[in-house]
């Protein structure tokens, strides 16, 4: 499964220069830890948490249905809104990532602006990857955009080696003819990303396992009121956003899967206290109605009798138990509206599911609950604040000596989280 190594932000609301894992520092060397399979932010309110959560959605969205539309997407205000207060540069992201456990990492770059109408559009956009057997040097890009031109390496192998940031158009135009396994590249909507495009056709084989790694990615805006709603019966593969088509995964995964379901829906039951089994019923006009059974009661409940708690716990188990989950799964706050001692085992079944299938997903949350931090270890813990200059500053919990030494010792992080211990000093 491909996993996310690292992630850098720039101008993007509170993340003005945020690196978050292993990247490149210098074009030539990764630098840094690479982010765990599973990934926790912690920080007080307004520090920037929610901010690093959207960085990610709005790549997503931005993929999915274009730069413009991202910019406006989820109340985000348009592009002006979202750049750094008070920086007139790009709005920049880079992803270090990795396709396969043992594959060459990836390191996708991309750049935002405005155009002279105002309007967002794609500054620049790279792909780079080093060649087989390179183990040292700068990676060659196999993809290179700048204002929708460029070139663009066909086939799996390595790319054109551009040493100079501010190579022309023209001289890529070159290099990529000289190559001779490149081809050029113009794009005609400079508002879409150029691996939307490109990651379509056959003859970027890499260009497409990256479009289908974000398009993959799954943010979770779970609201138990929106899984509350009568959906009309139909079965759907995936759980959507906010949840409300819950009845319909589980239609699925009972027609789809029948046998391995009922398994599942077995284990979920048994860790959601109080619950005996979990089914559904289809309506006289075509509703689809999940029911919880309940082990002091003969009738069953339905979803919009159970609390919020109940509802959140089997979306998330349900989540984890989707027989092609996402590679990329973020969650903020899965503890609203849990009971605190859920949160370990909570913790337990996210981990045990991001380190132990070749098909699990990379976790990233946000949370402020210490009871879920307890059961996370240091280098899985990343601290959020606000620097002097009100923006976002971010750090790993194994960063600092003297908390790896009480974690050892059997001191809980979330405690020491409470006891300020992580606060900058």
């Amino acid at each position: 499964m491909a996993s996310i190594l690292g992630f850098r932000v720039r101008n993007f609301r509170s993340l003005k220069e945020i690196t978050f894992g292993k990247i490149y520092a210098d074009r030539s060397e990764a630098v840094g830890a690479e982010l765990t399979p599973l990934t926790a932010v912690i920080g007080r309110n307004g520090v920037g948490k929610s901010t690093l959560f959207d960085a990610f959605g709005f790549l997503s969205d931005a993929l999915r249905v274009g730069v413009e539309e991202a910019c406006d997407a989820h109340g985000r205000g348009g592009f002006e809104r979202i750049r750094s207060q008070g920086e007139i540069g790009p709005i920049s992201f880079e992803i270090y990532y990795r396709e396969a456990p043992q594959s060459r990492p990836i390191t996708y770059e991309v750049a935002f602006d405005t155009d002279q109408s105002e309007r967002p559009f794609v500054a620049s956009e790279r792909l780079r990857q080093r060649r087989r057997g390179q183990k040292h040097g700068r990676p060659f890009s196999f993809l290179y955009l700048n204002h929708g031109k460029g070139a663009a390496w066909v086939g799996d192998n390595a790319g054109i080696n551009i040493e100079d940031e501010k190579i022309s158009v023209e001289e890529l135009f070159e290099a990529s003819e000289e190559s001779g396994e490149s081809e050029k590249v113009e794009m005609d909507d400079t508002r879409r990303l150029g691996i939307a495009t490109l990651g379509a056709l056959k003859q970027h084989p890499r260009i497409s396992a990256f479009r289908r790694f974000i398009e993959g990615w799954h943010l979770s805006y779970f609201t138990p009121d929106a899984a509350r709603a009568l959906p009309m019966a139909g079965p759907q593969r995936h759980l959507n956003v906010h949840g409300d088509n819950l009845g319909n995964v589980v239609q699925f995964m009972e027609r789809e899967h029948p046998r391995r379901f009922s398994e599942i829906l077995k284990r979920i039951a048994s860790k959601i206290p109080g619950i005996t089994s979990i089914d559904t019923k289809r309506t006289d006009d075509g509703r689809l109605l999940l029911r919880f059974n309940e082990l002091s009661f003969s009738d069953p409940f339905f979803a919009q009798q159970m609390s919020d708690g109940t509802l959140k716990v089997f979306a998330y188990l349900l989540l984890l138990e989707d027989p092609a989950p996402p590679p990329f799964l973020c969650i903020e706050e899965p503890e609203n509206g849990l009971y605190h001692k859920l949160l370990e085992s909570l913790a337990h079944e996210f981990r045990q599911h991001a380190t132990g299938k070749s098909n699990a997903s990379q976790i990233f949350l946000t949370t402020h609950q210490p009871y879920l931090v307890d059961a996370l270890r240091p280098e899985e813990v990343w601290i959020m604040e606000r620097g002097s200059d009100g923006f976002s500053t971010i750090r790993r919990a194994s960063d600092d000596e003297l908390v790896k030494n009480l974690v050892s010792q059997g001191l809980p992080l979330g405690g020491l989280w409470y006891s300020d211990y992580l606060d900058v000093k």
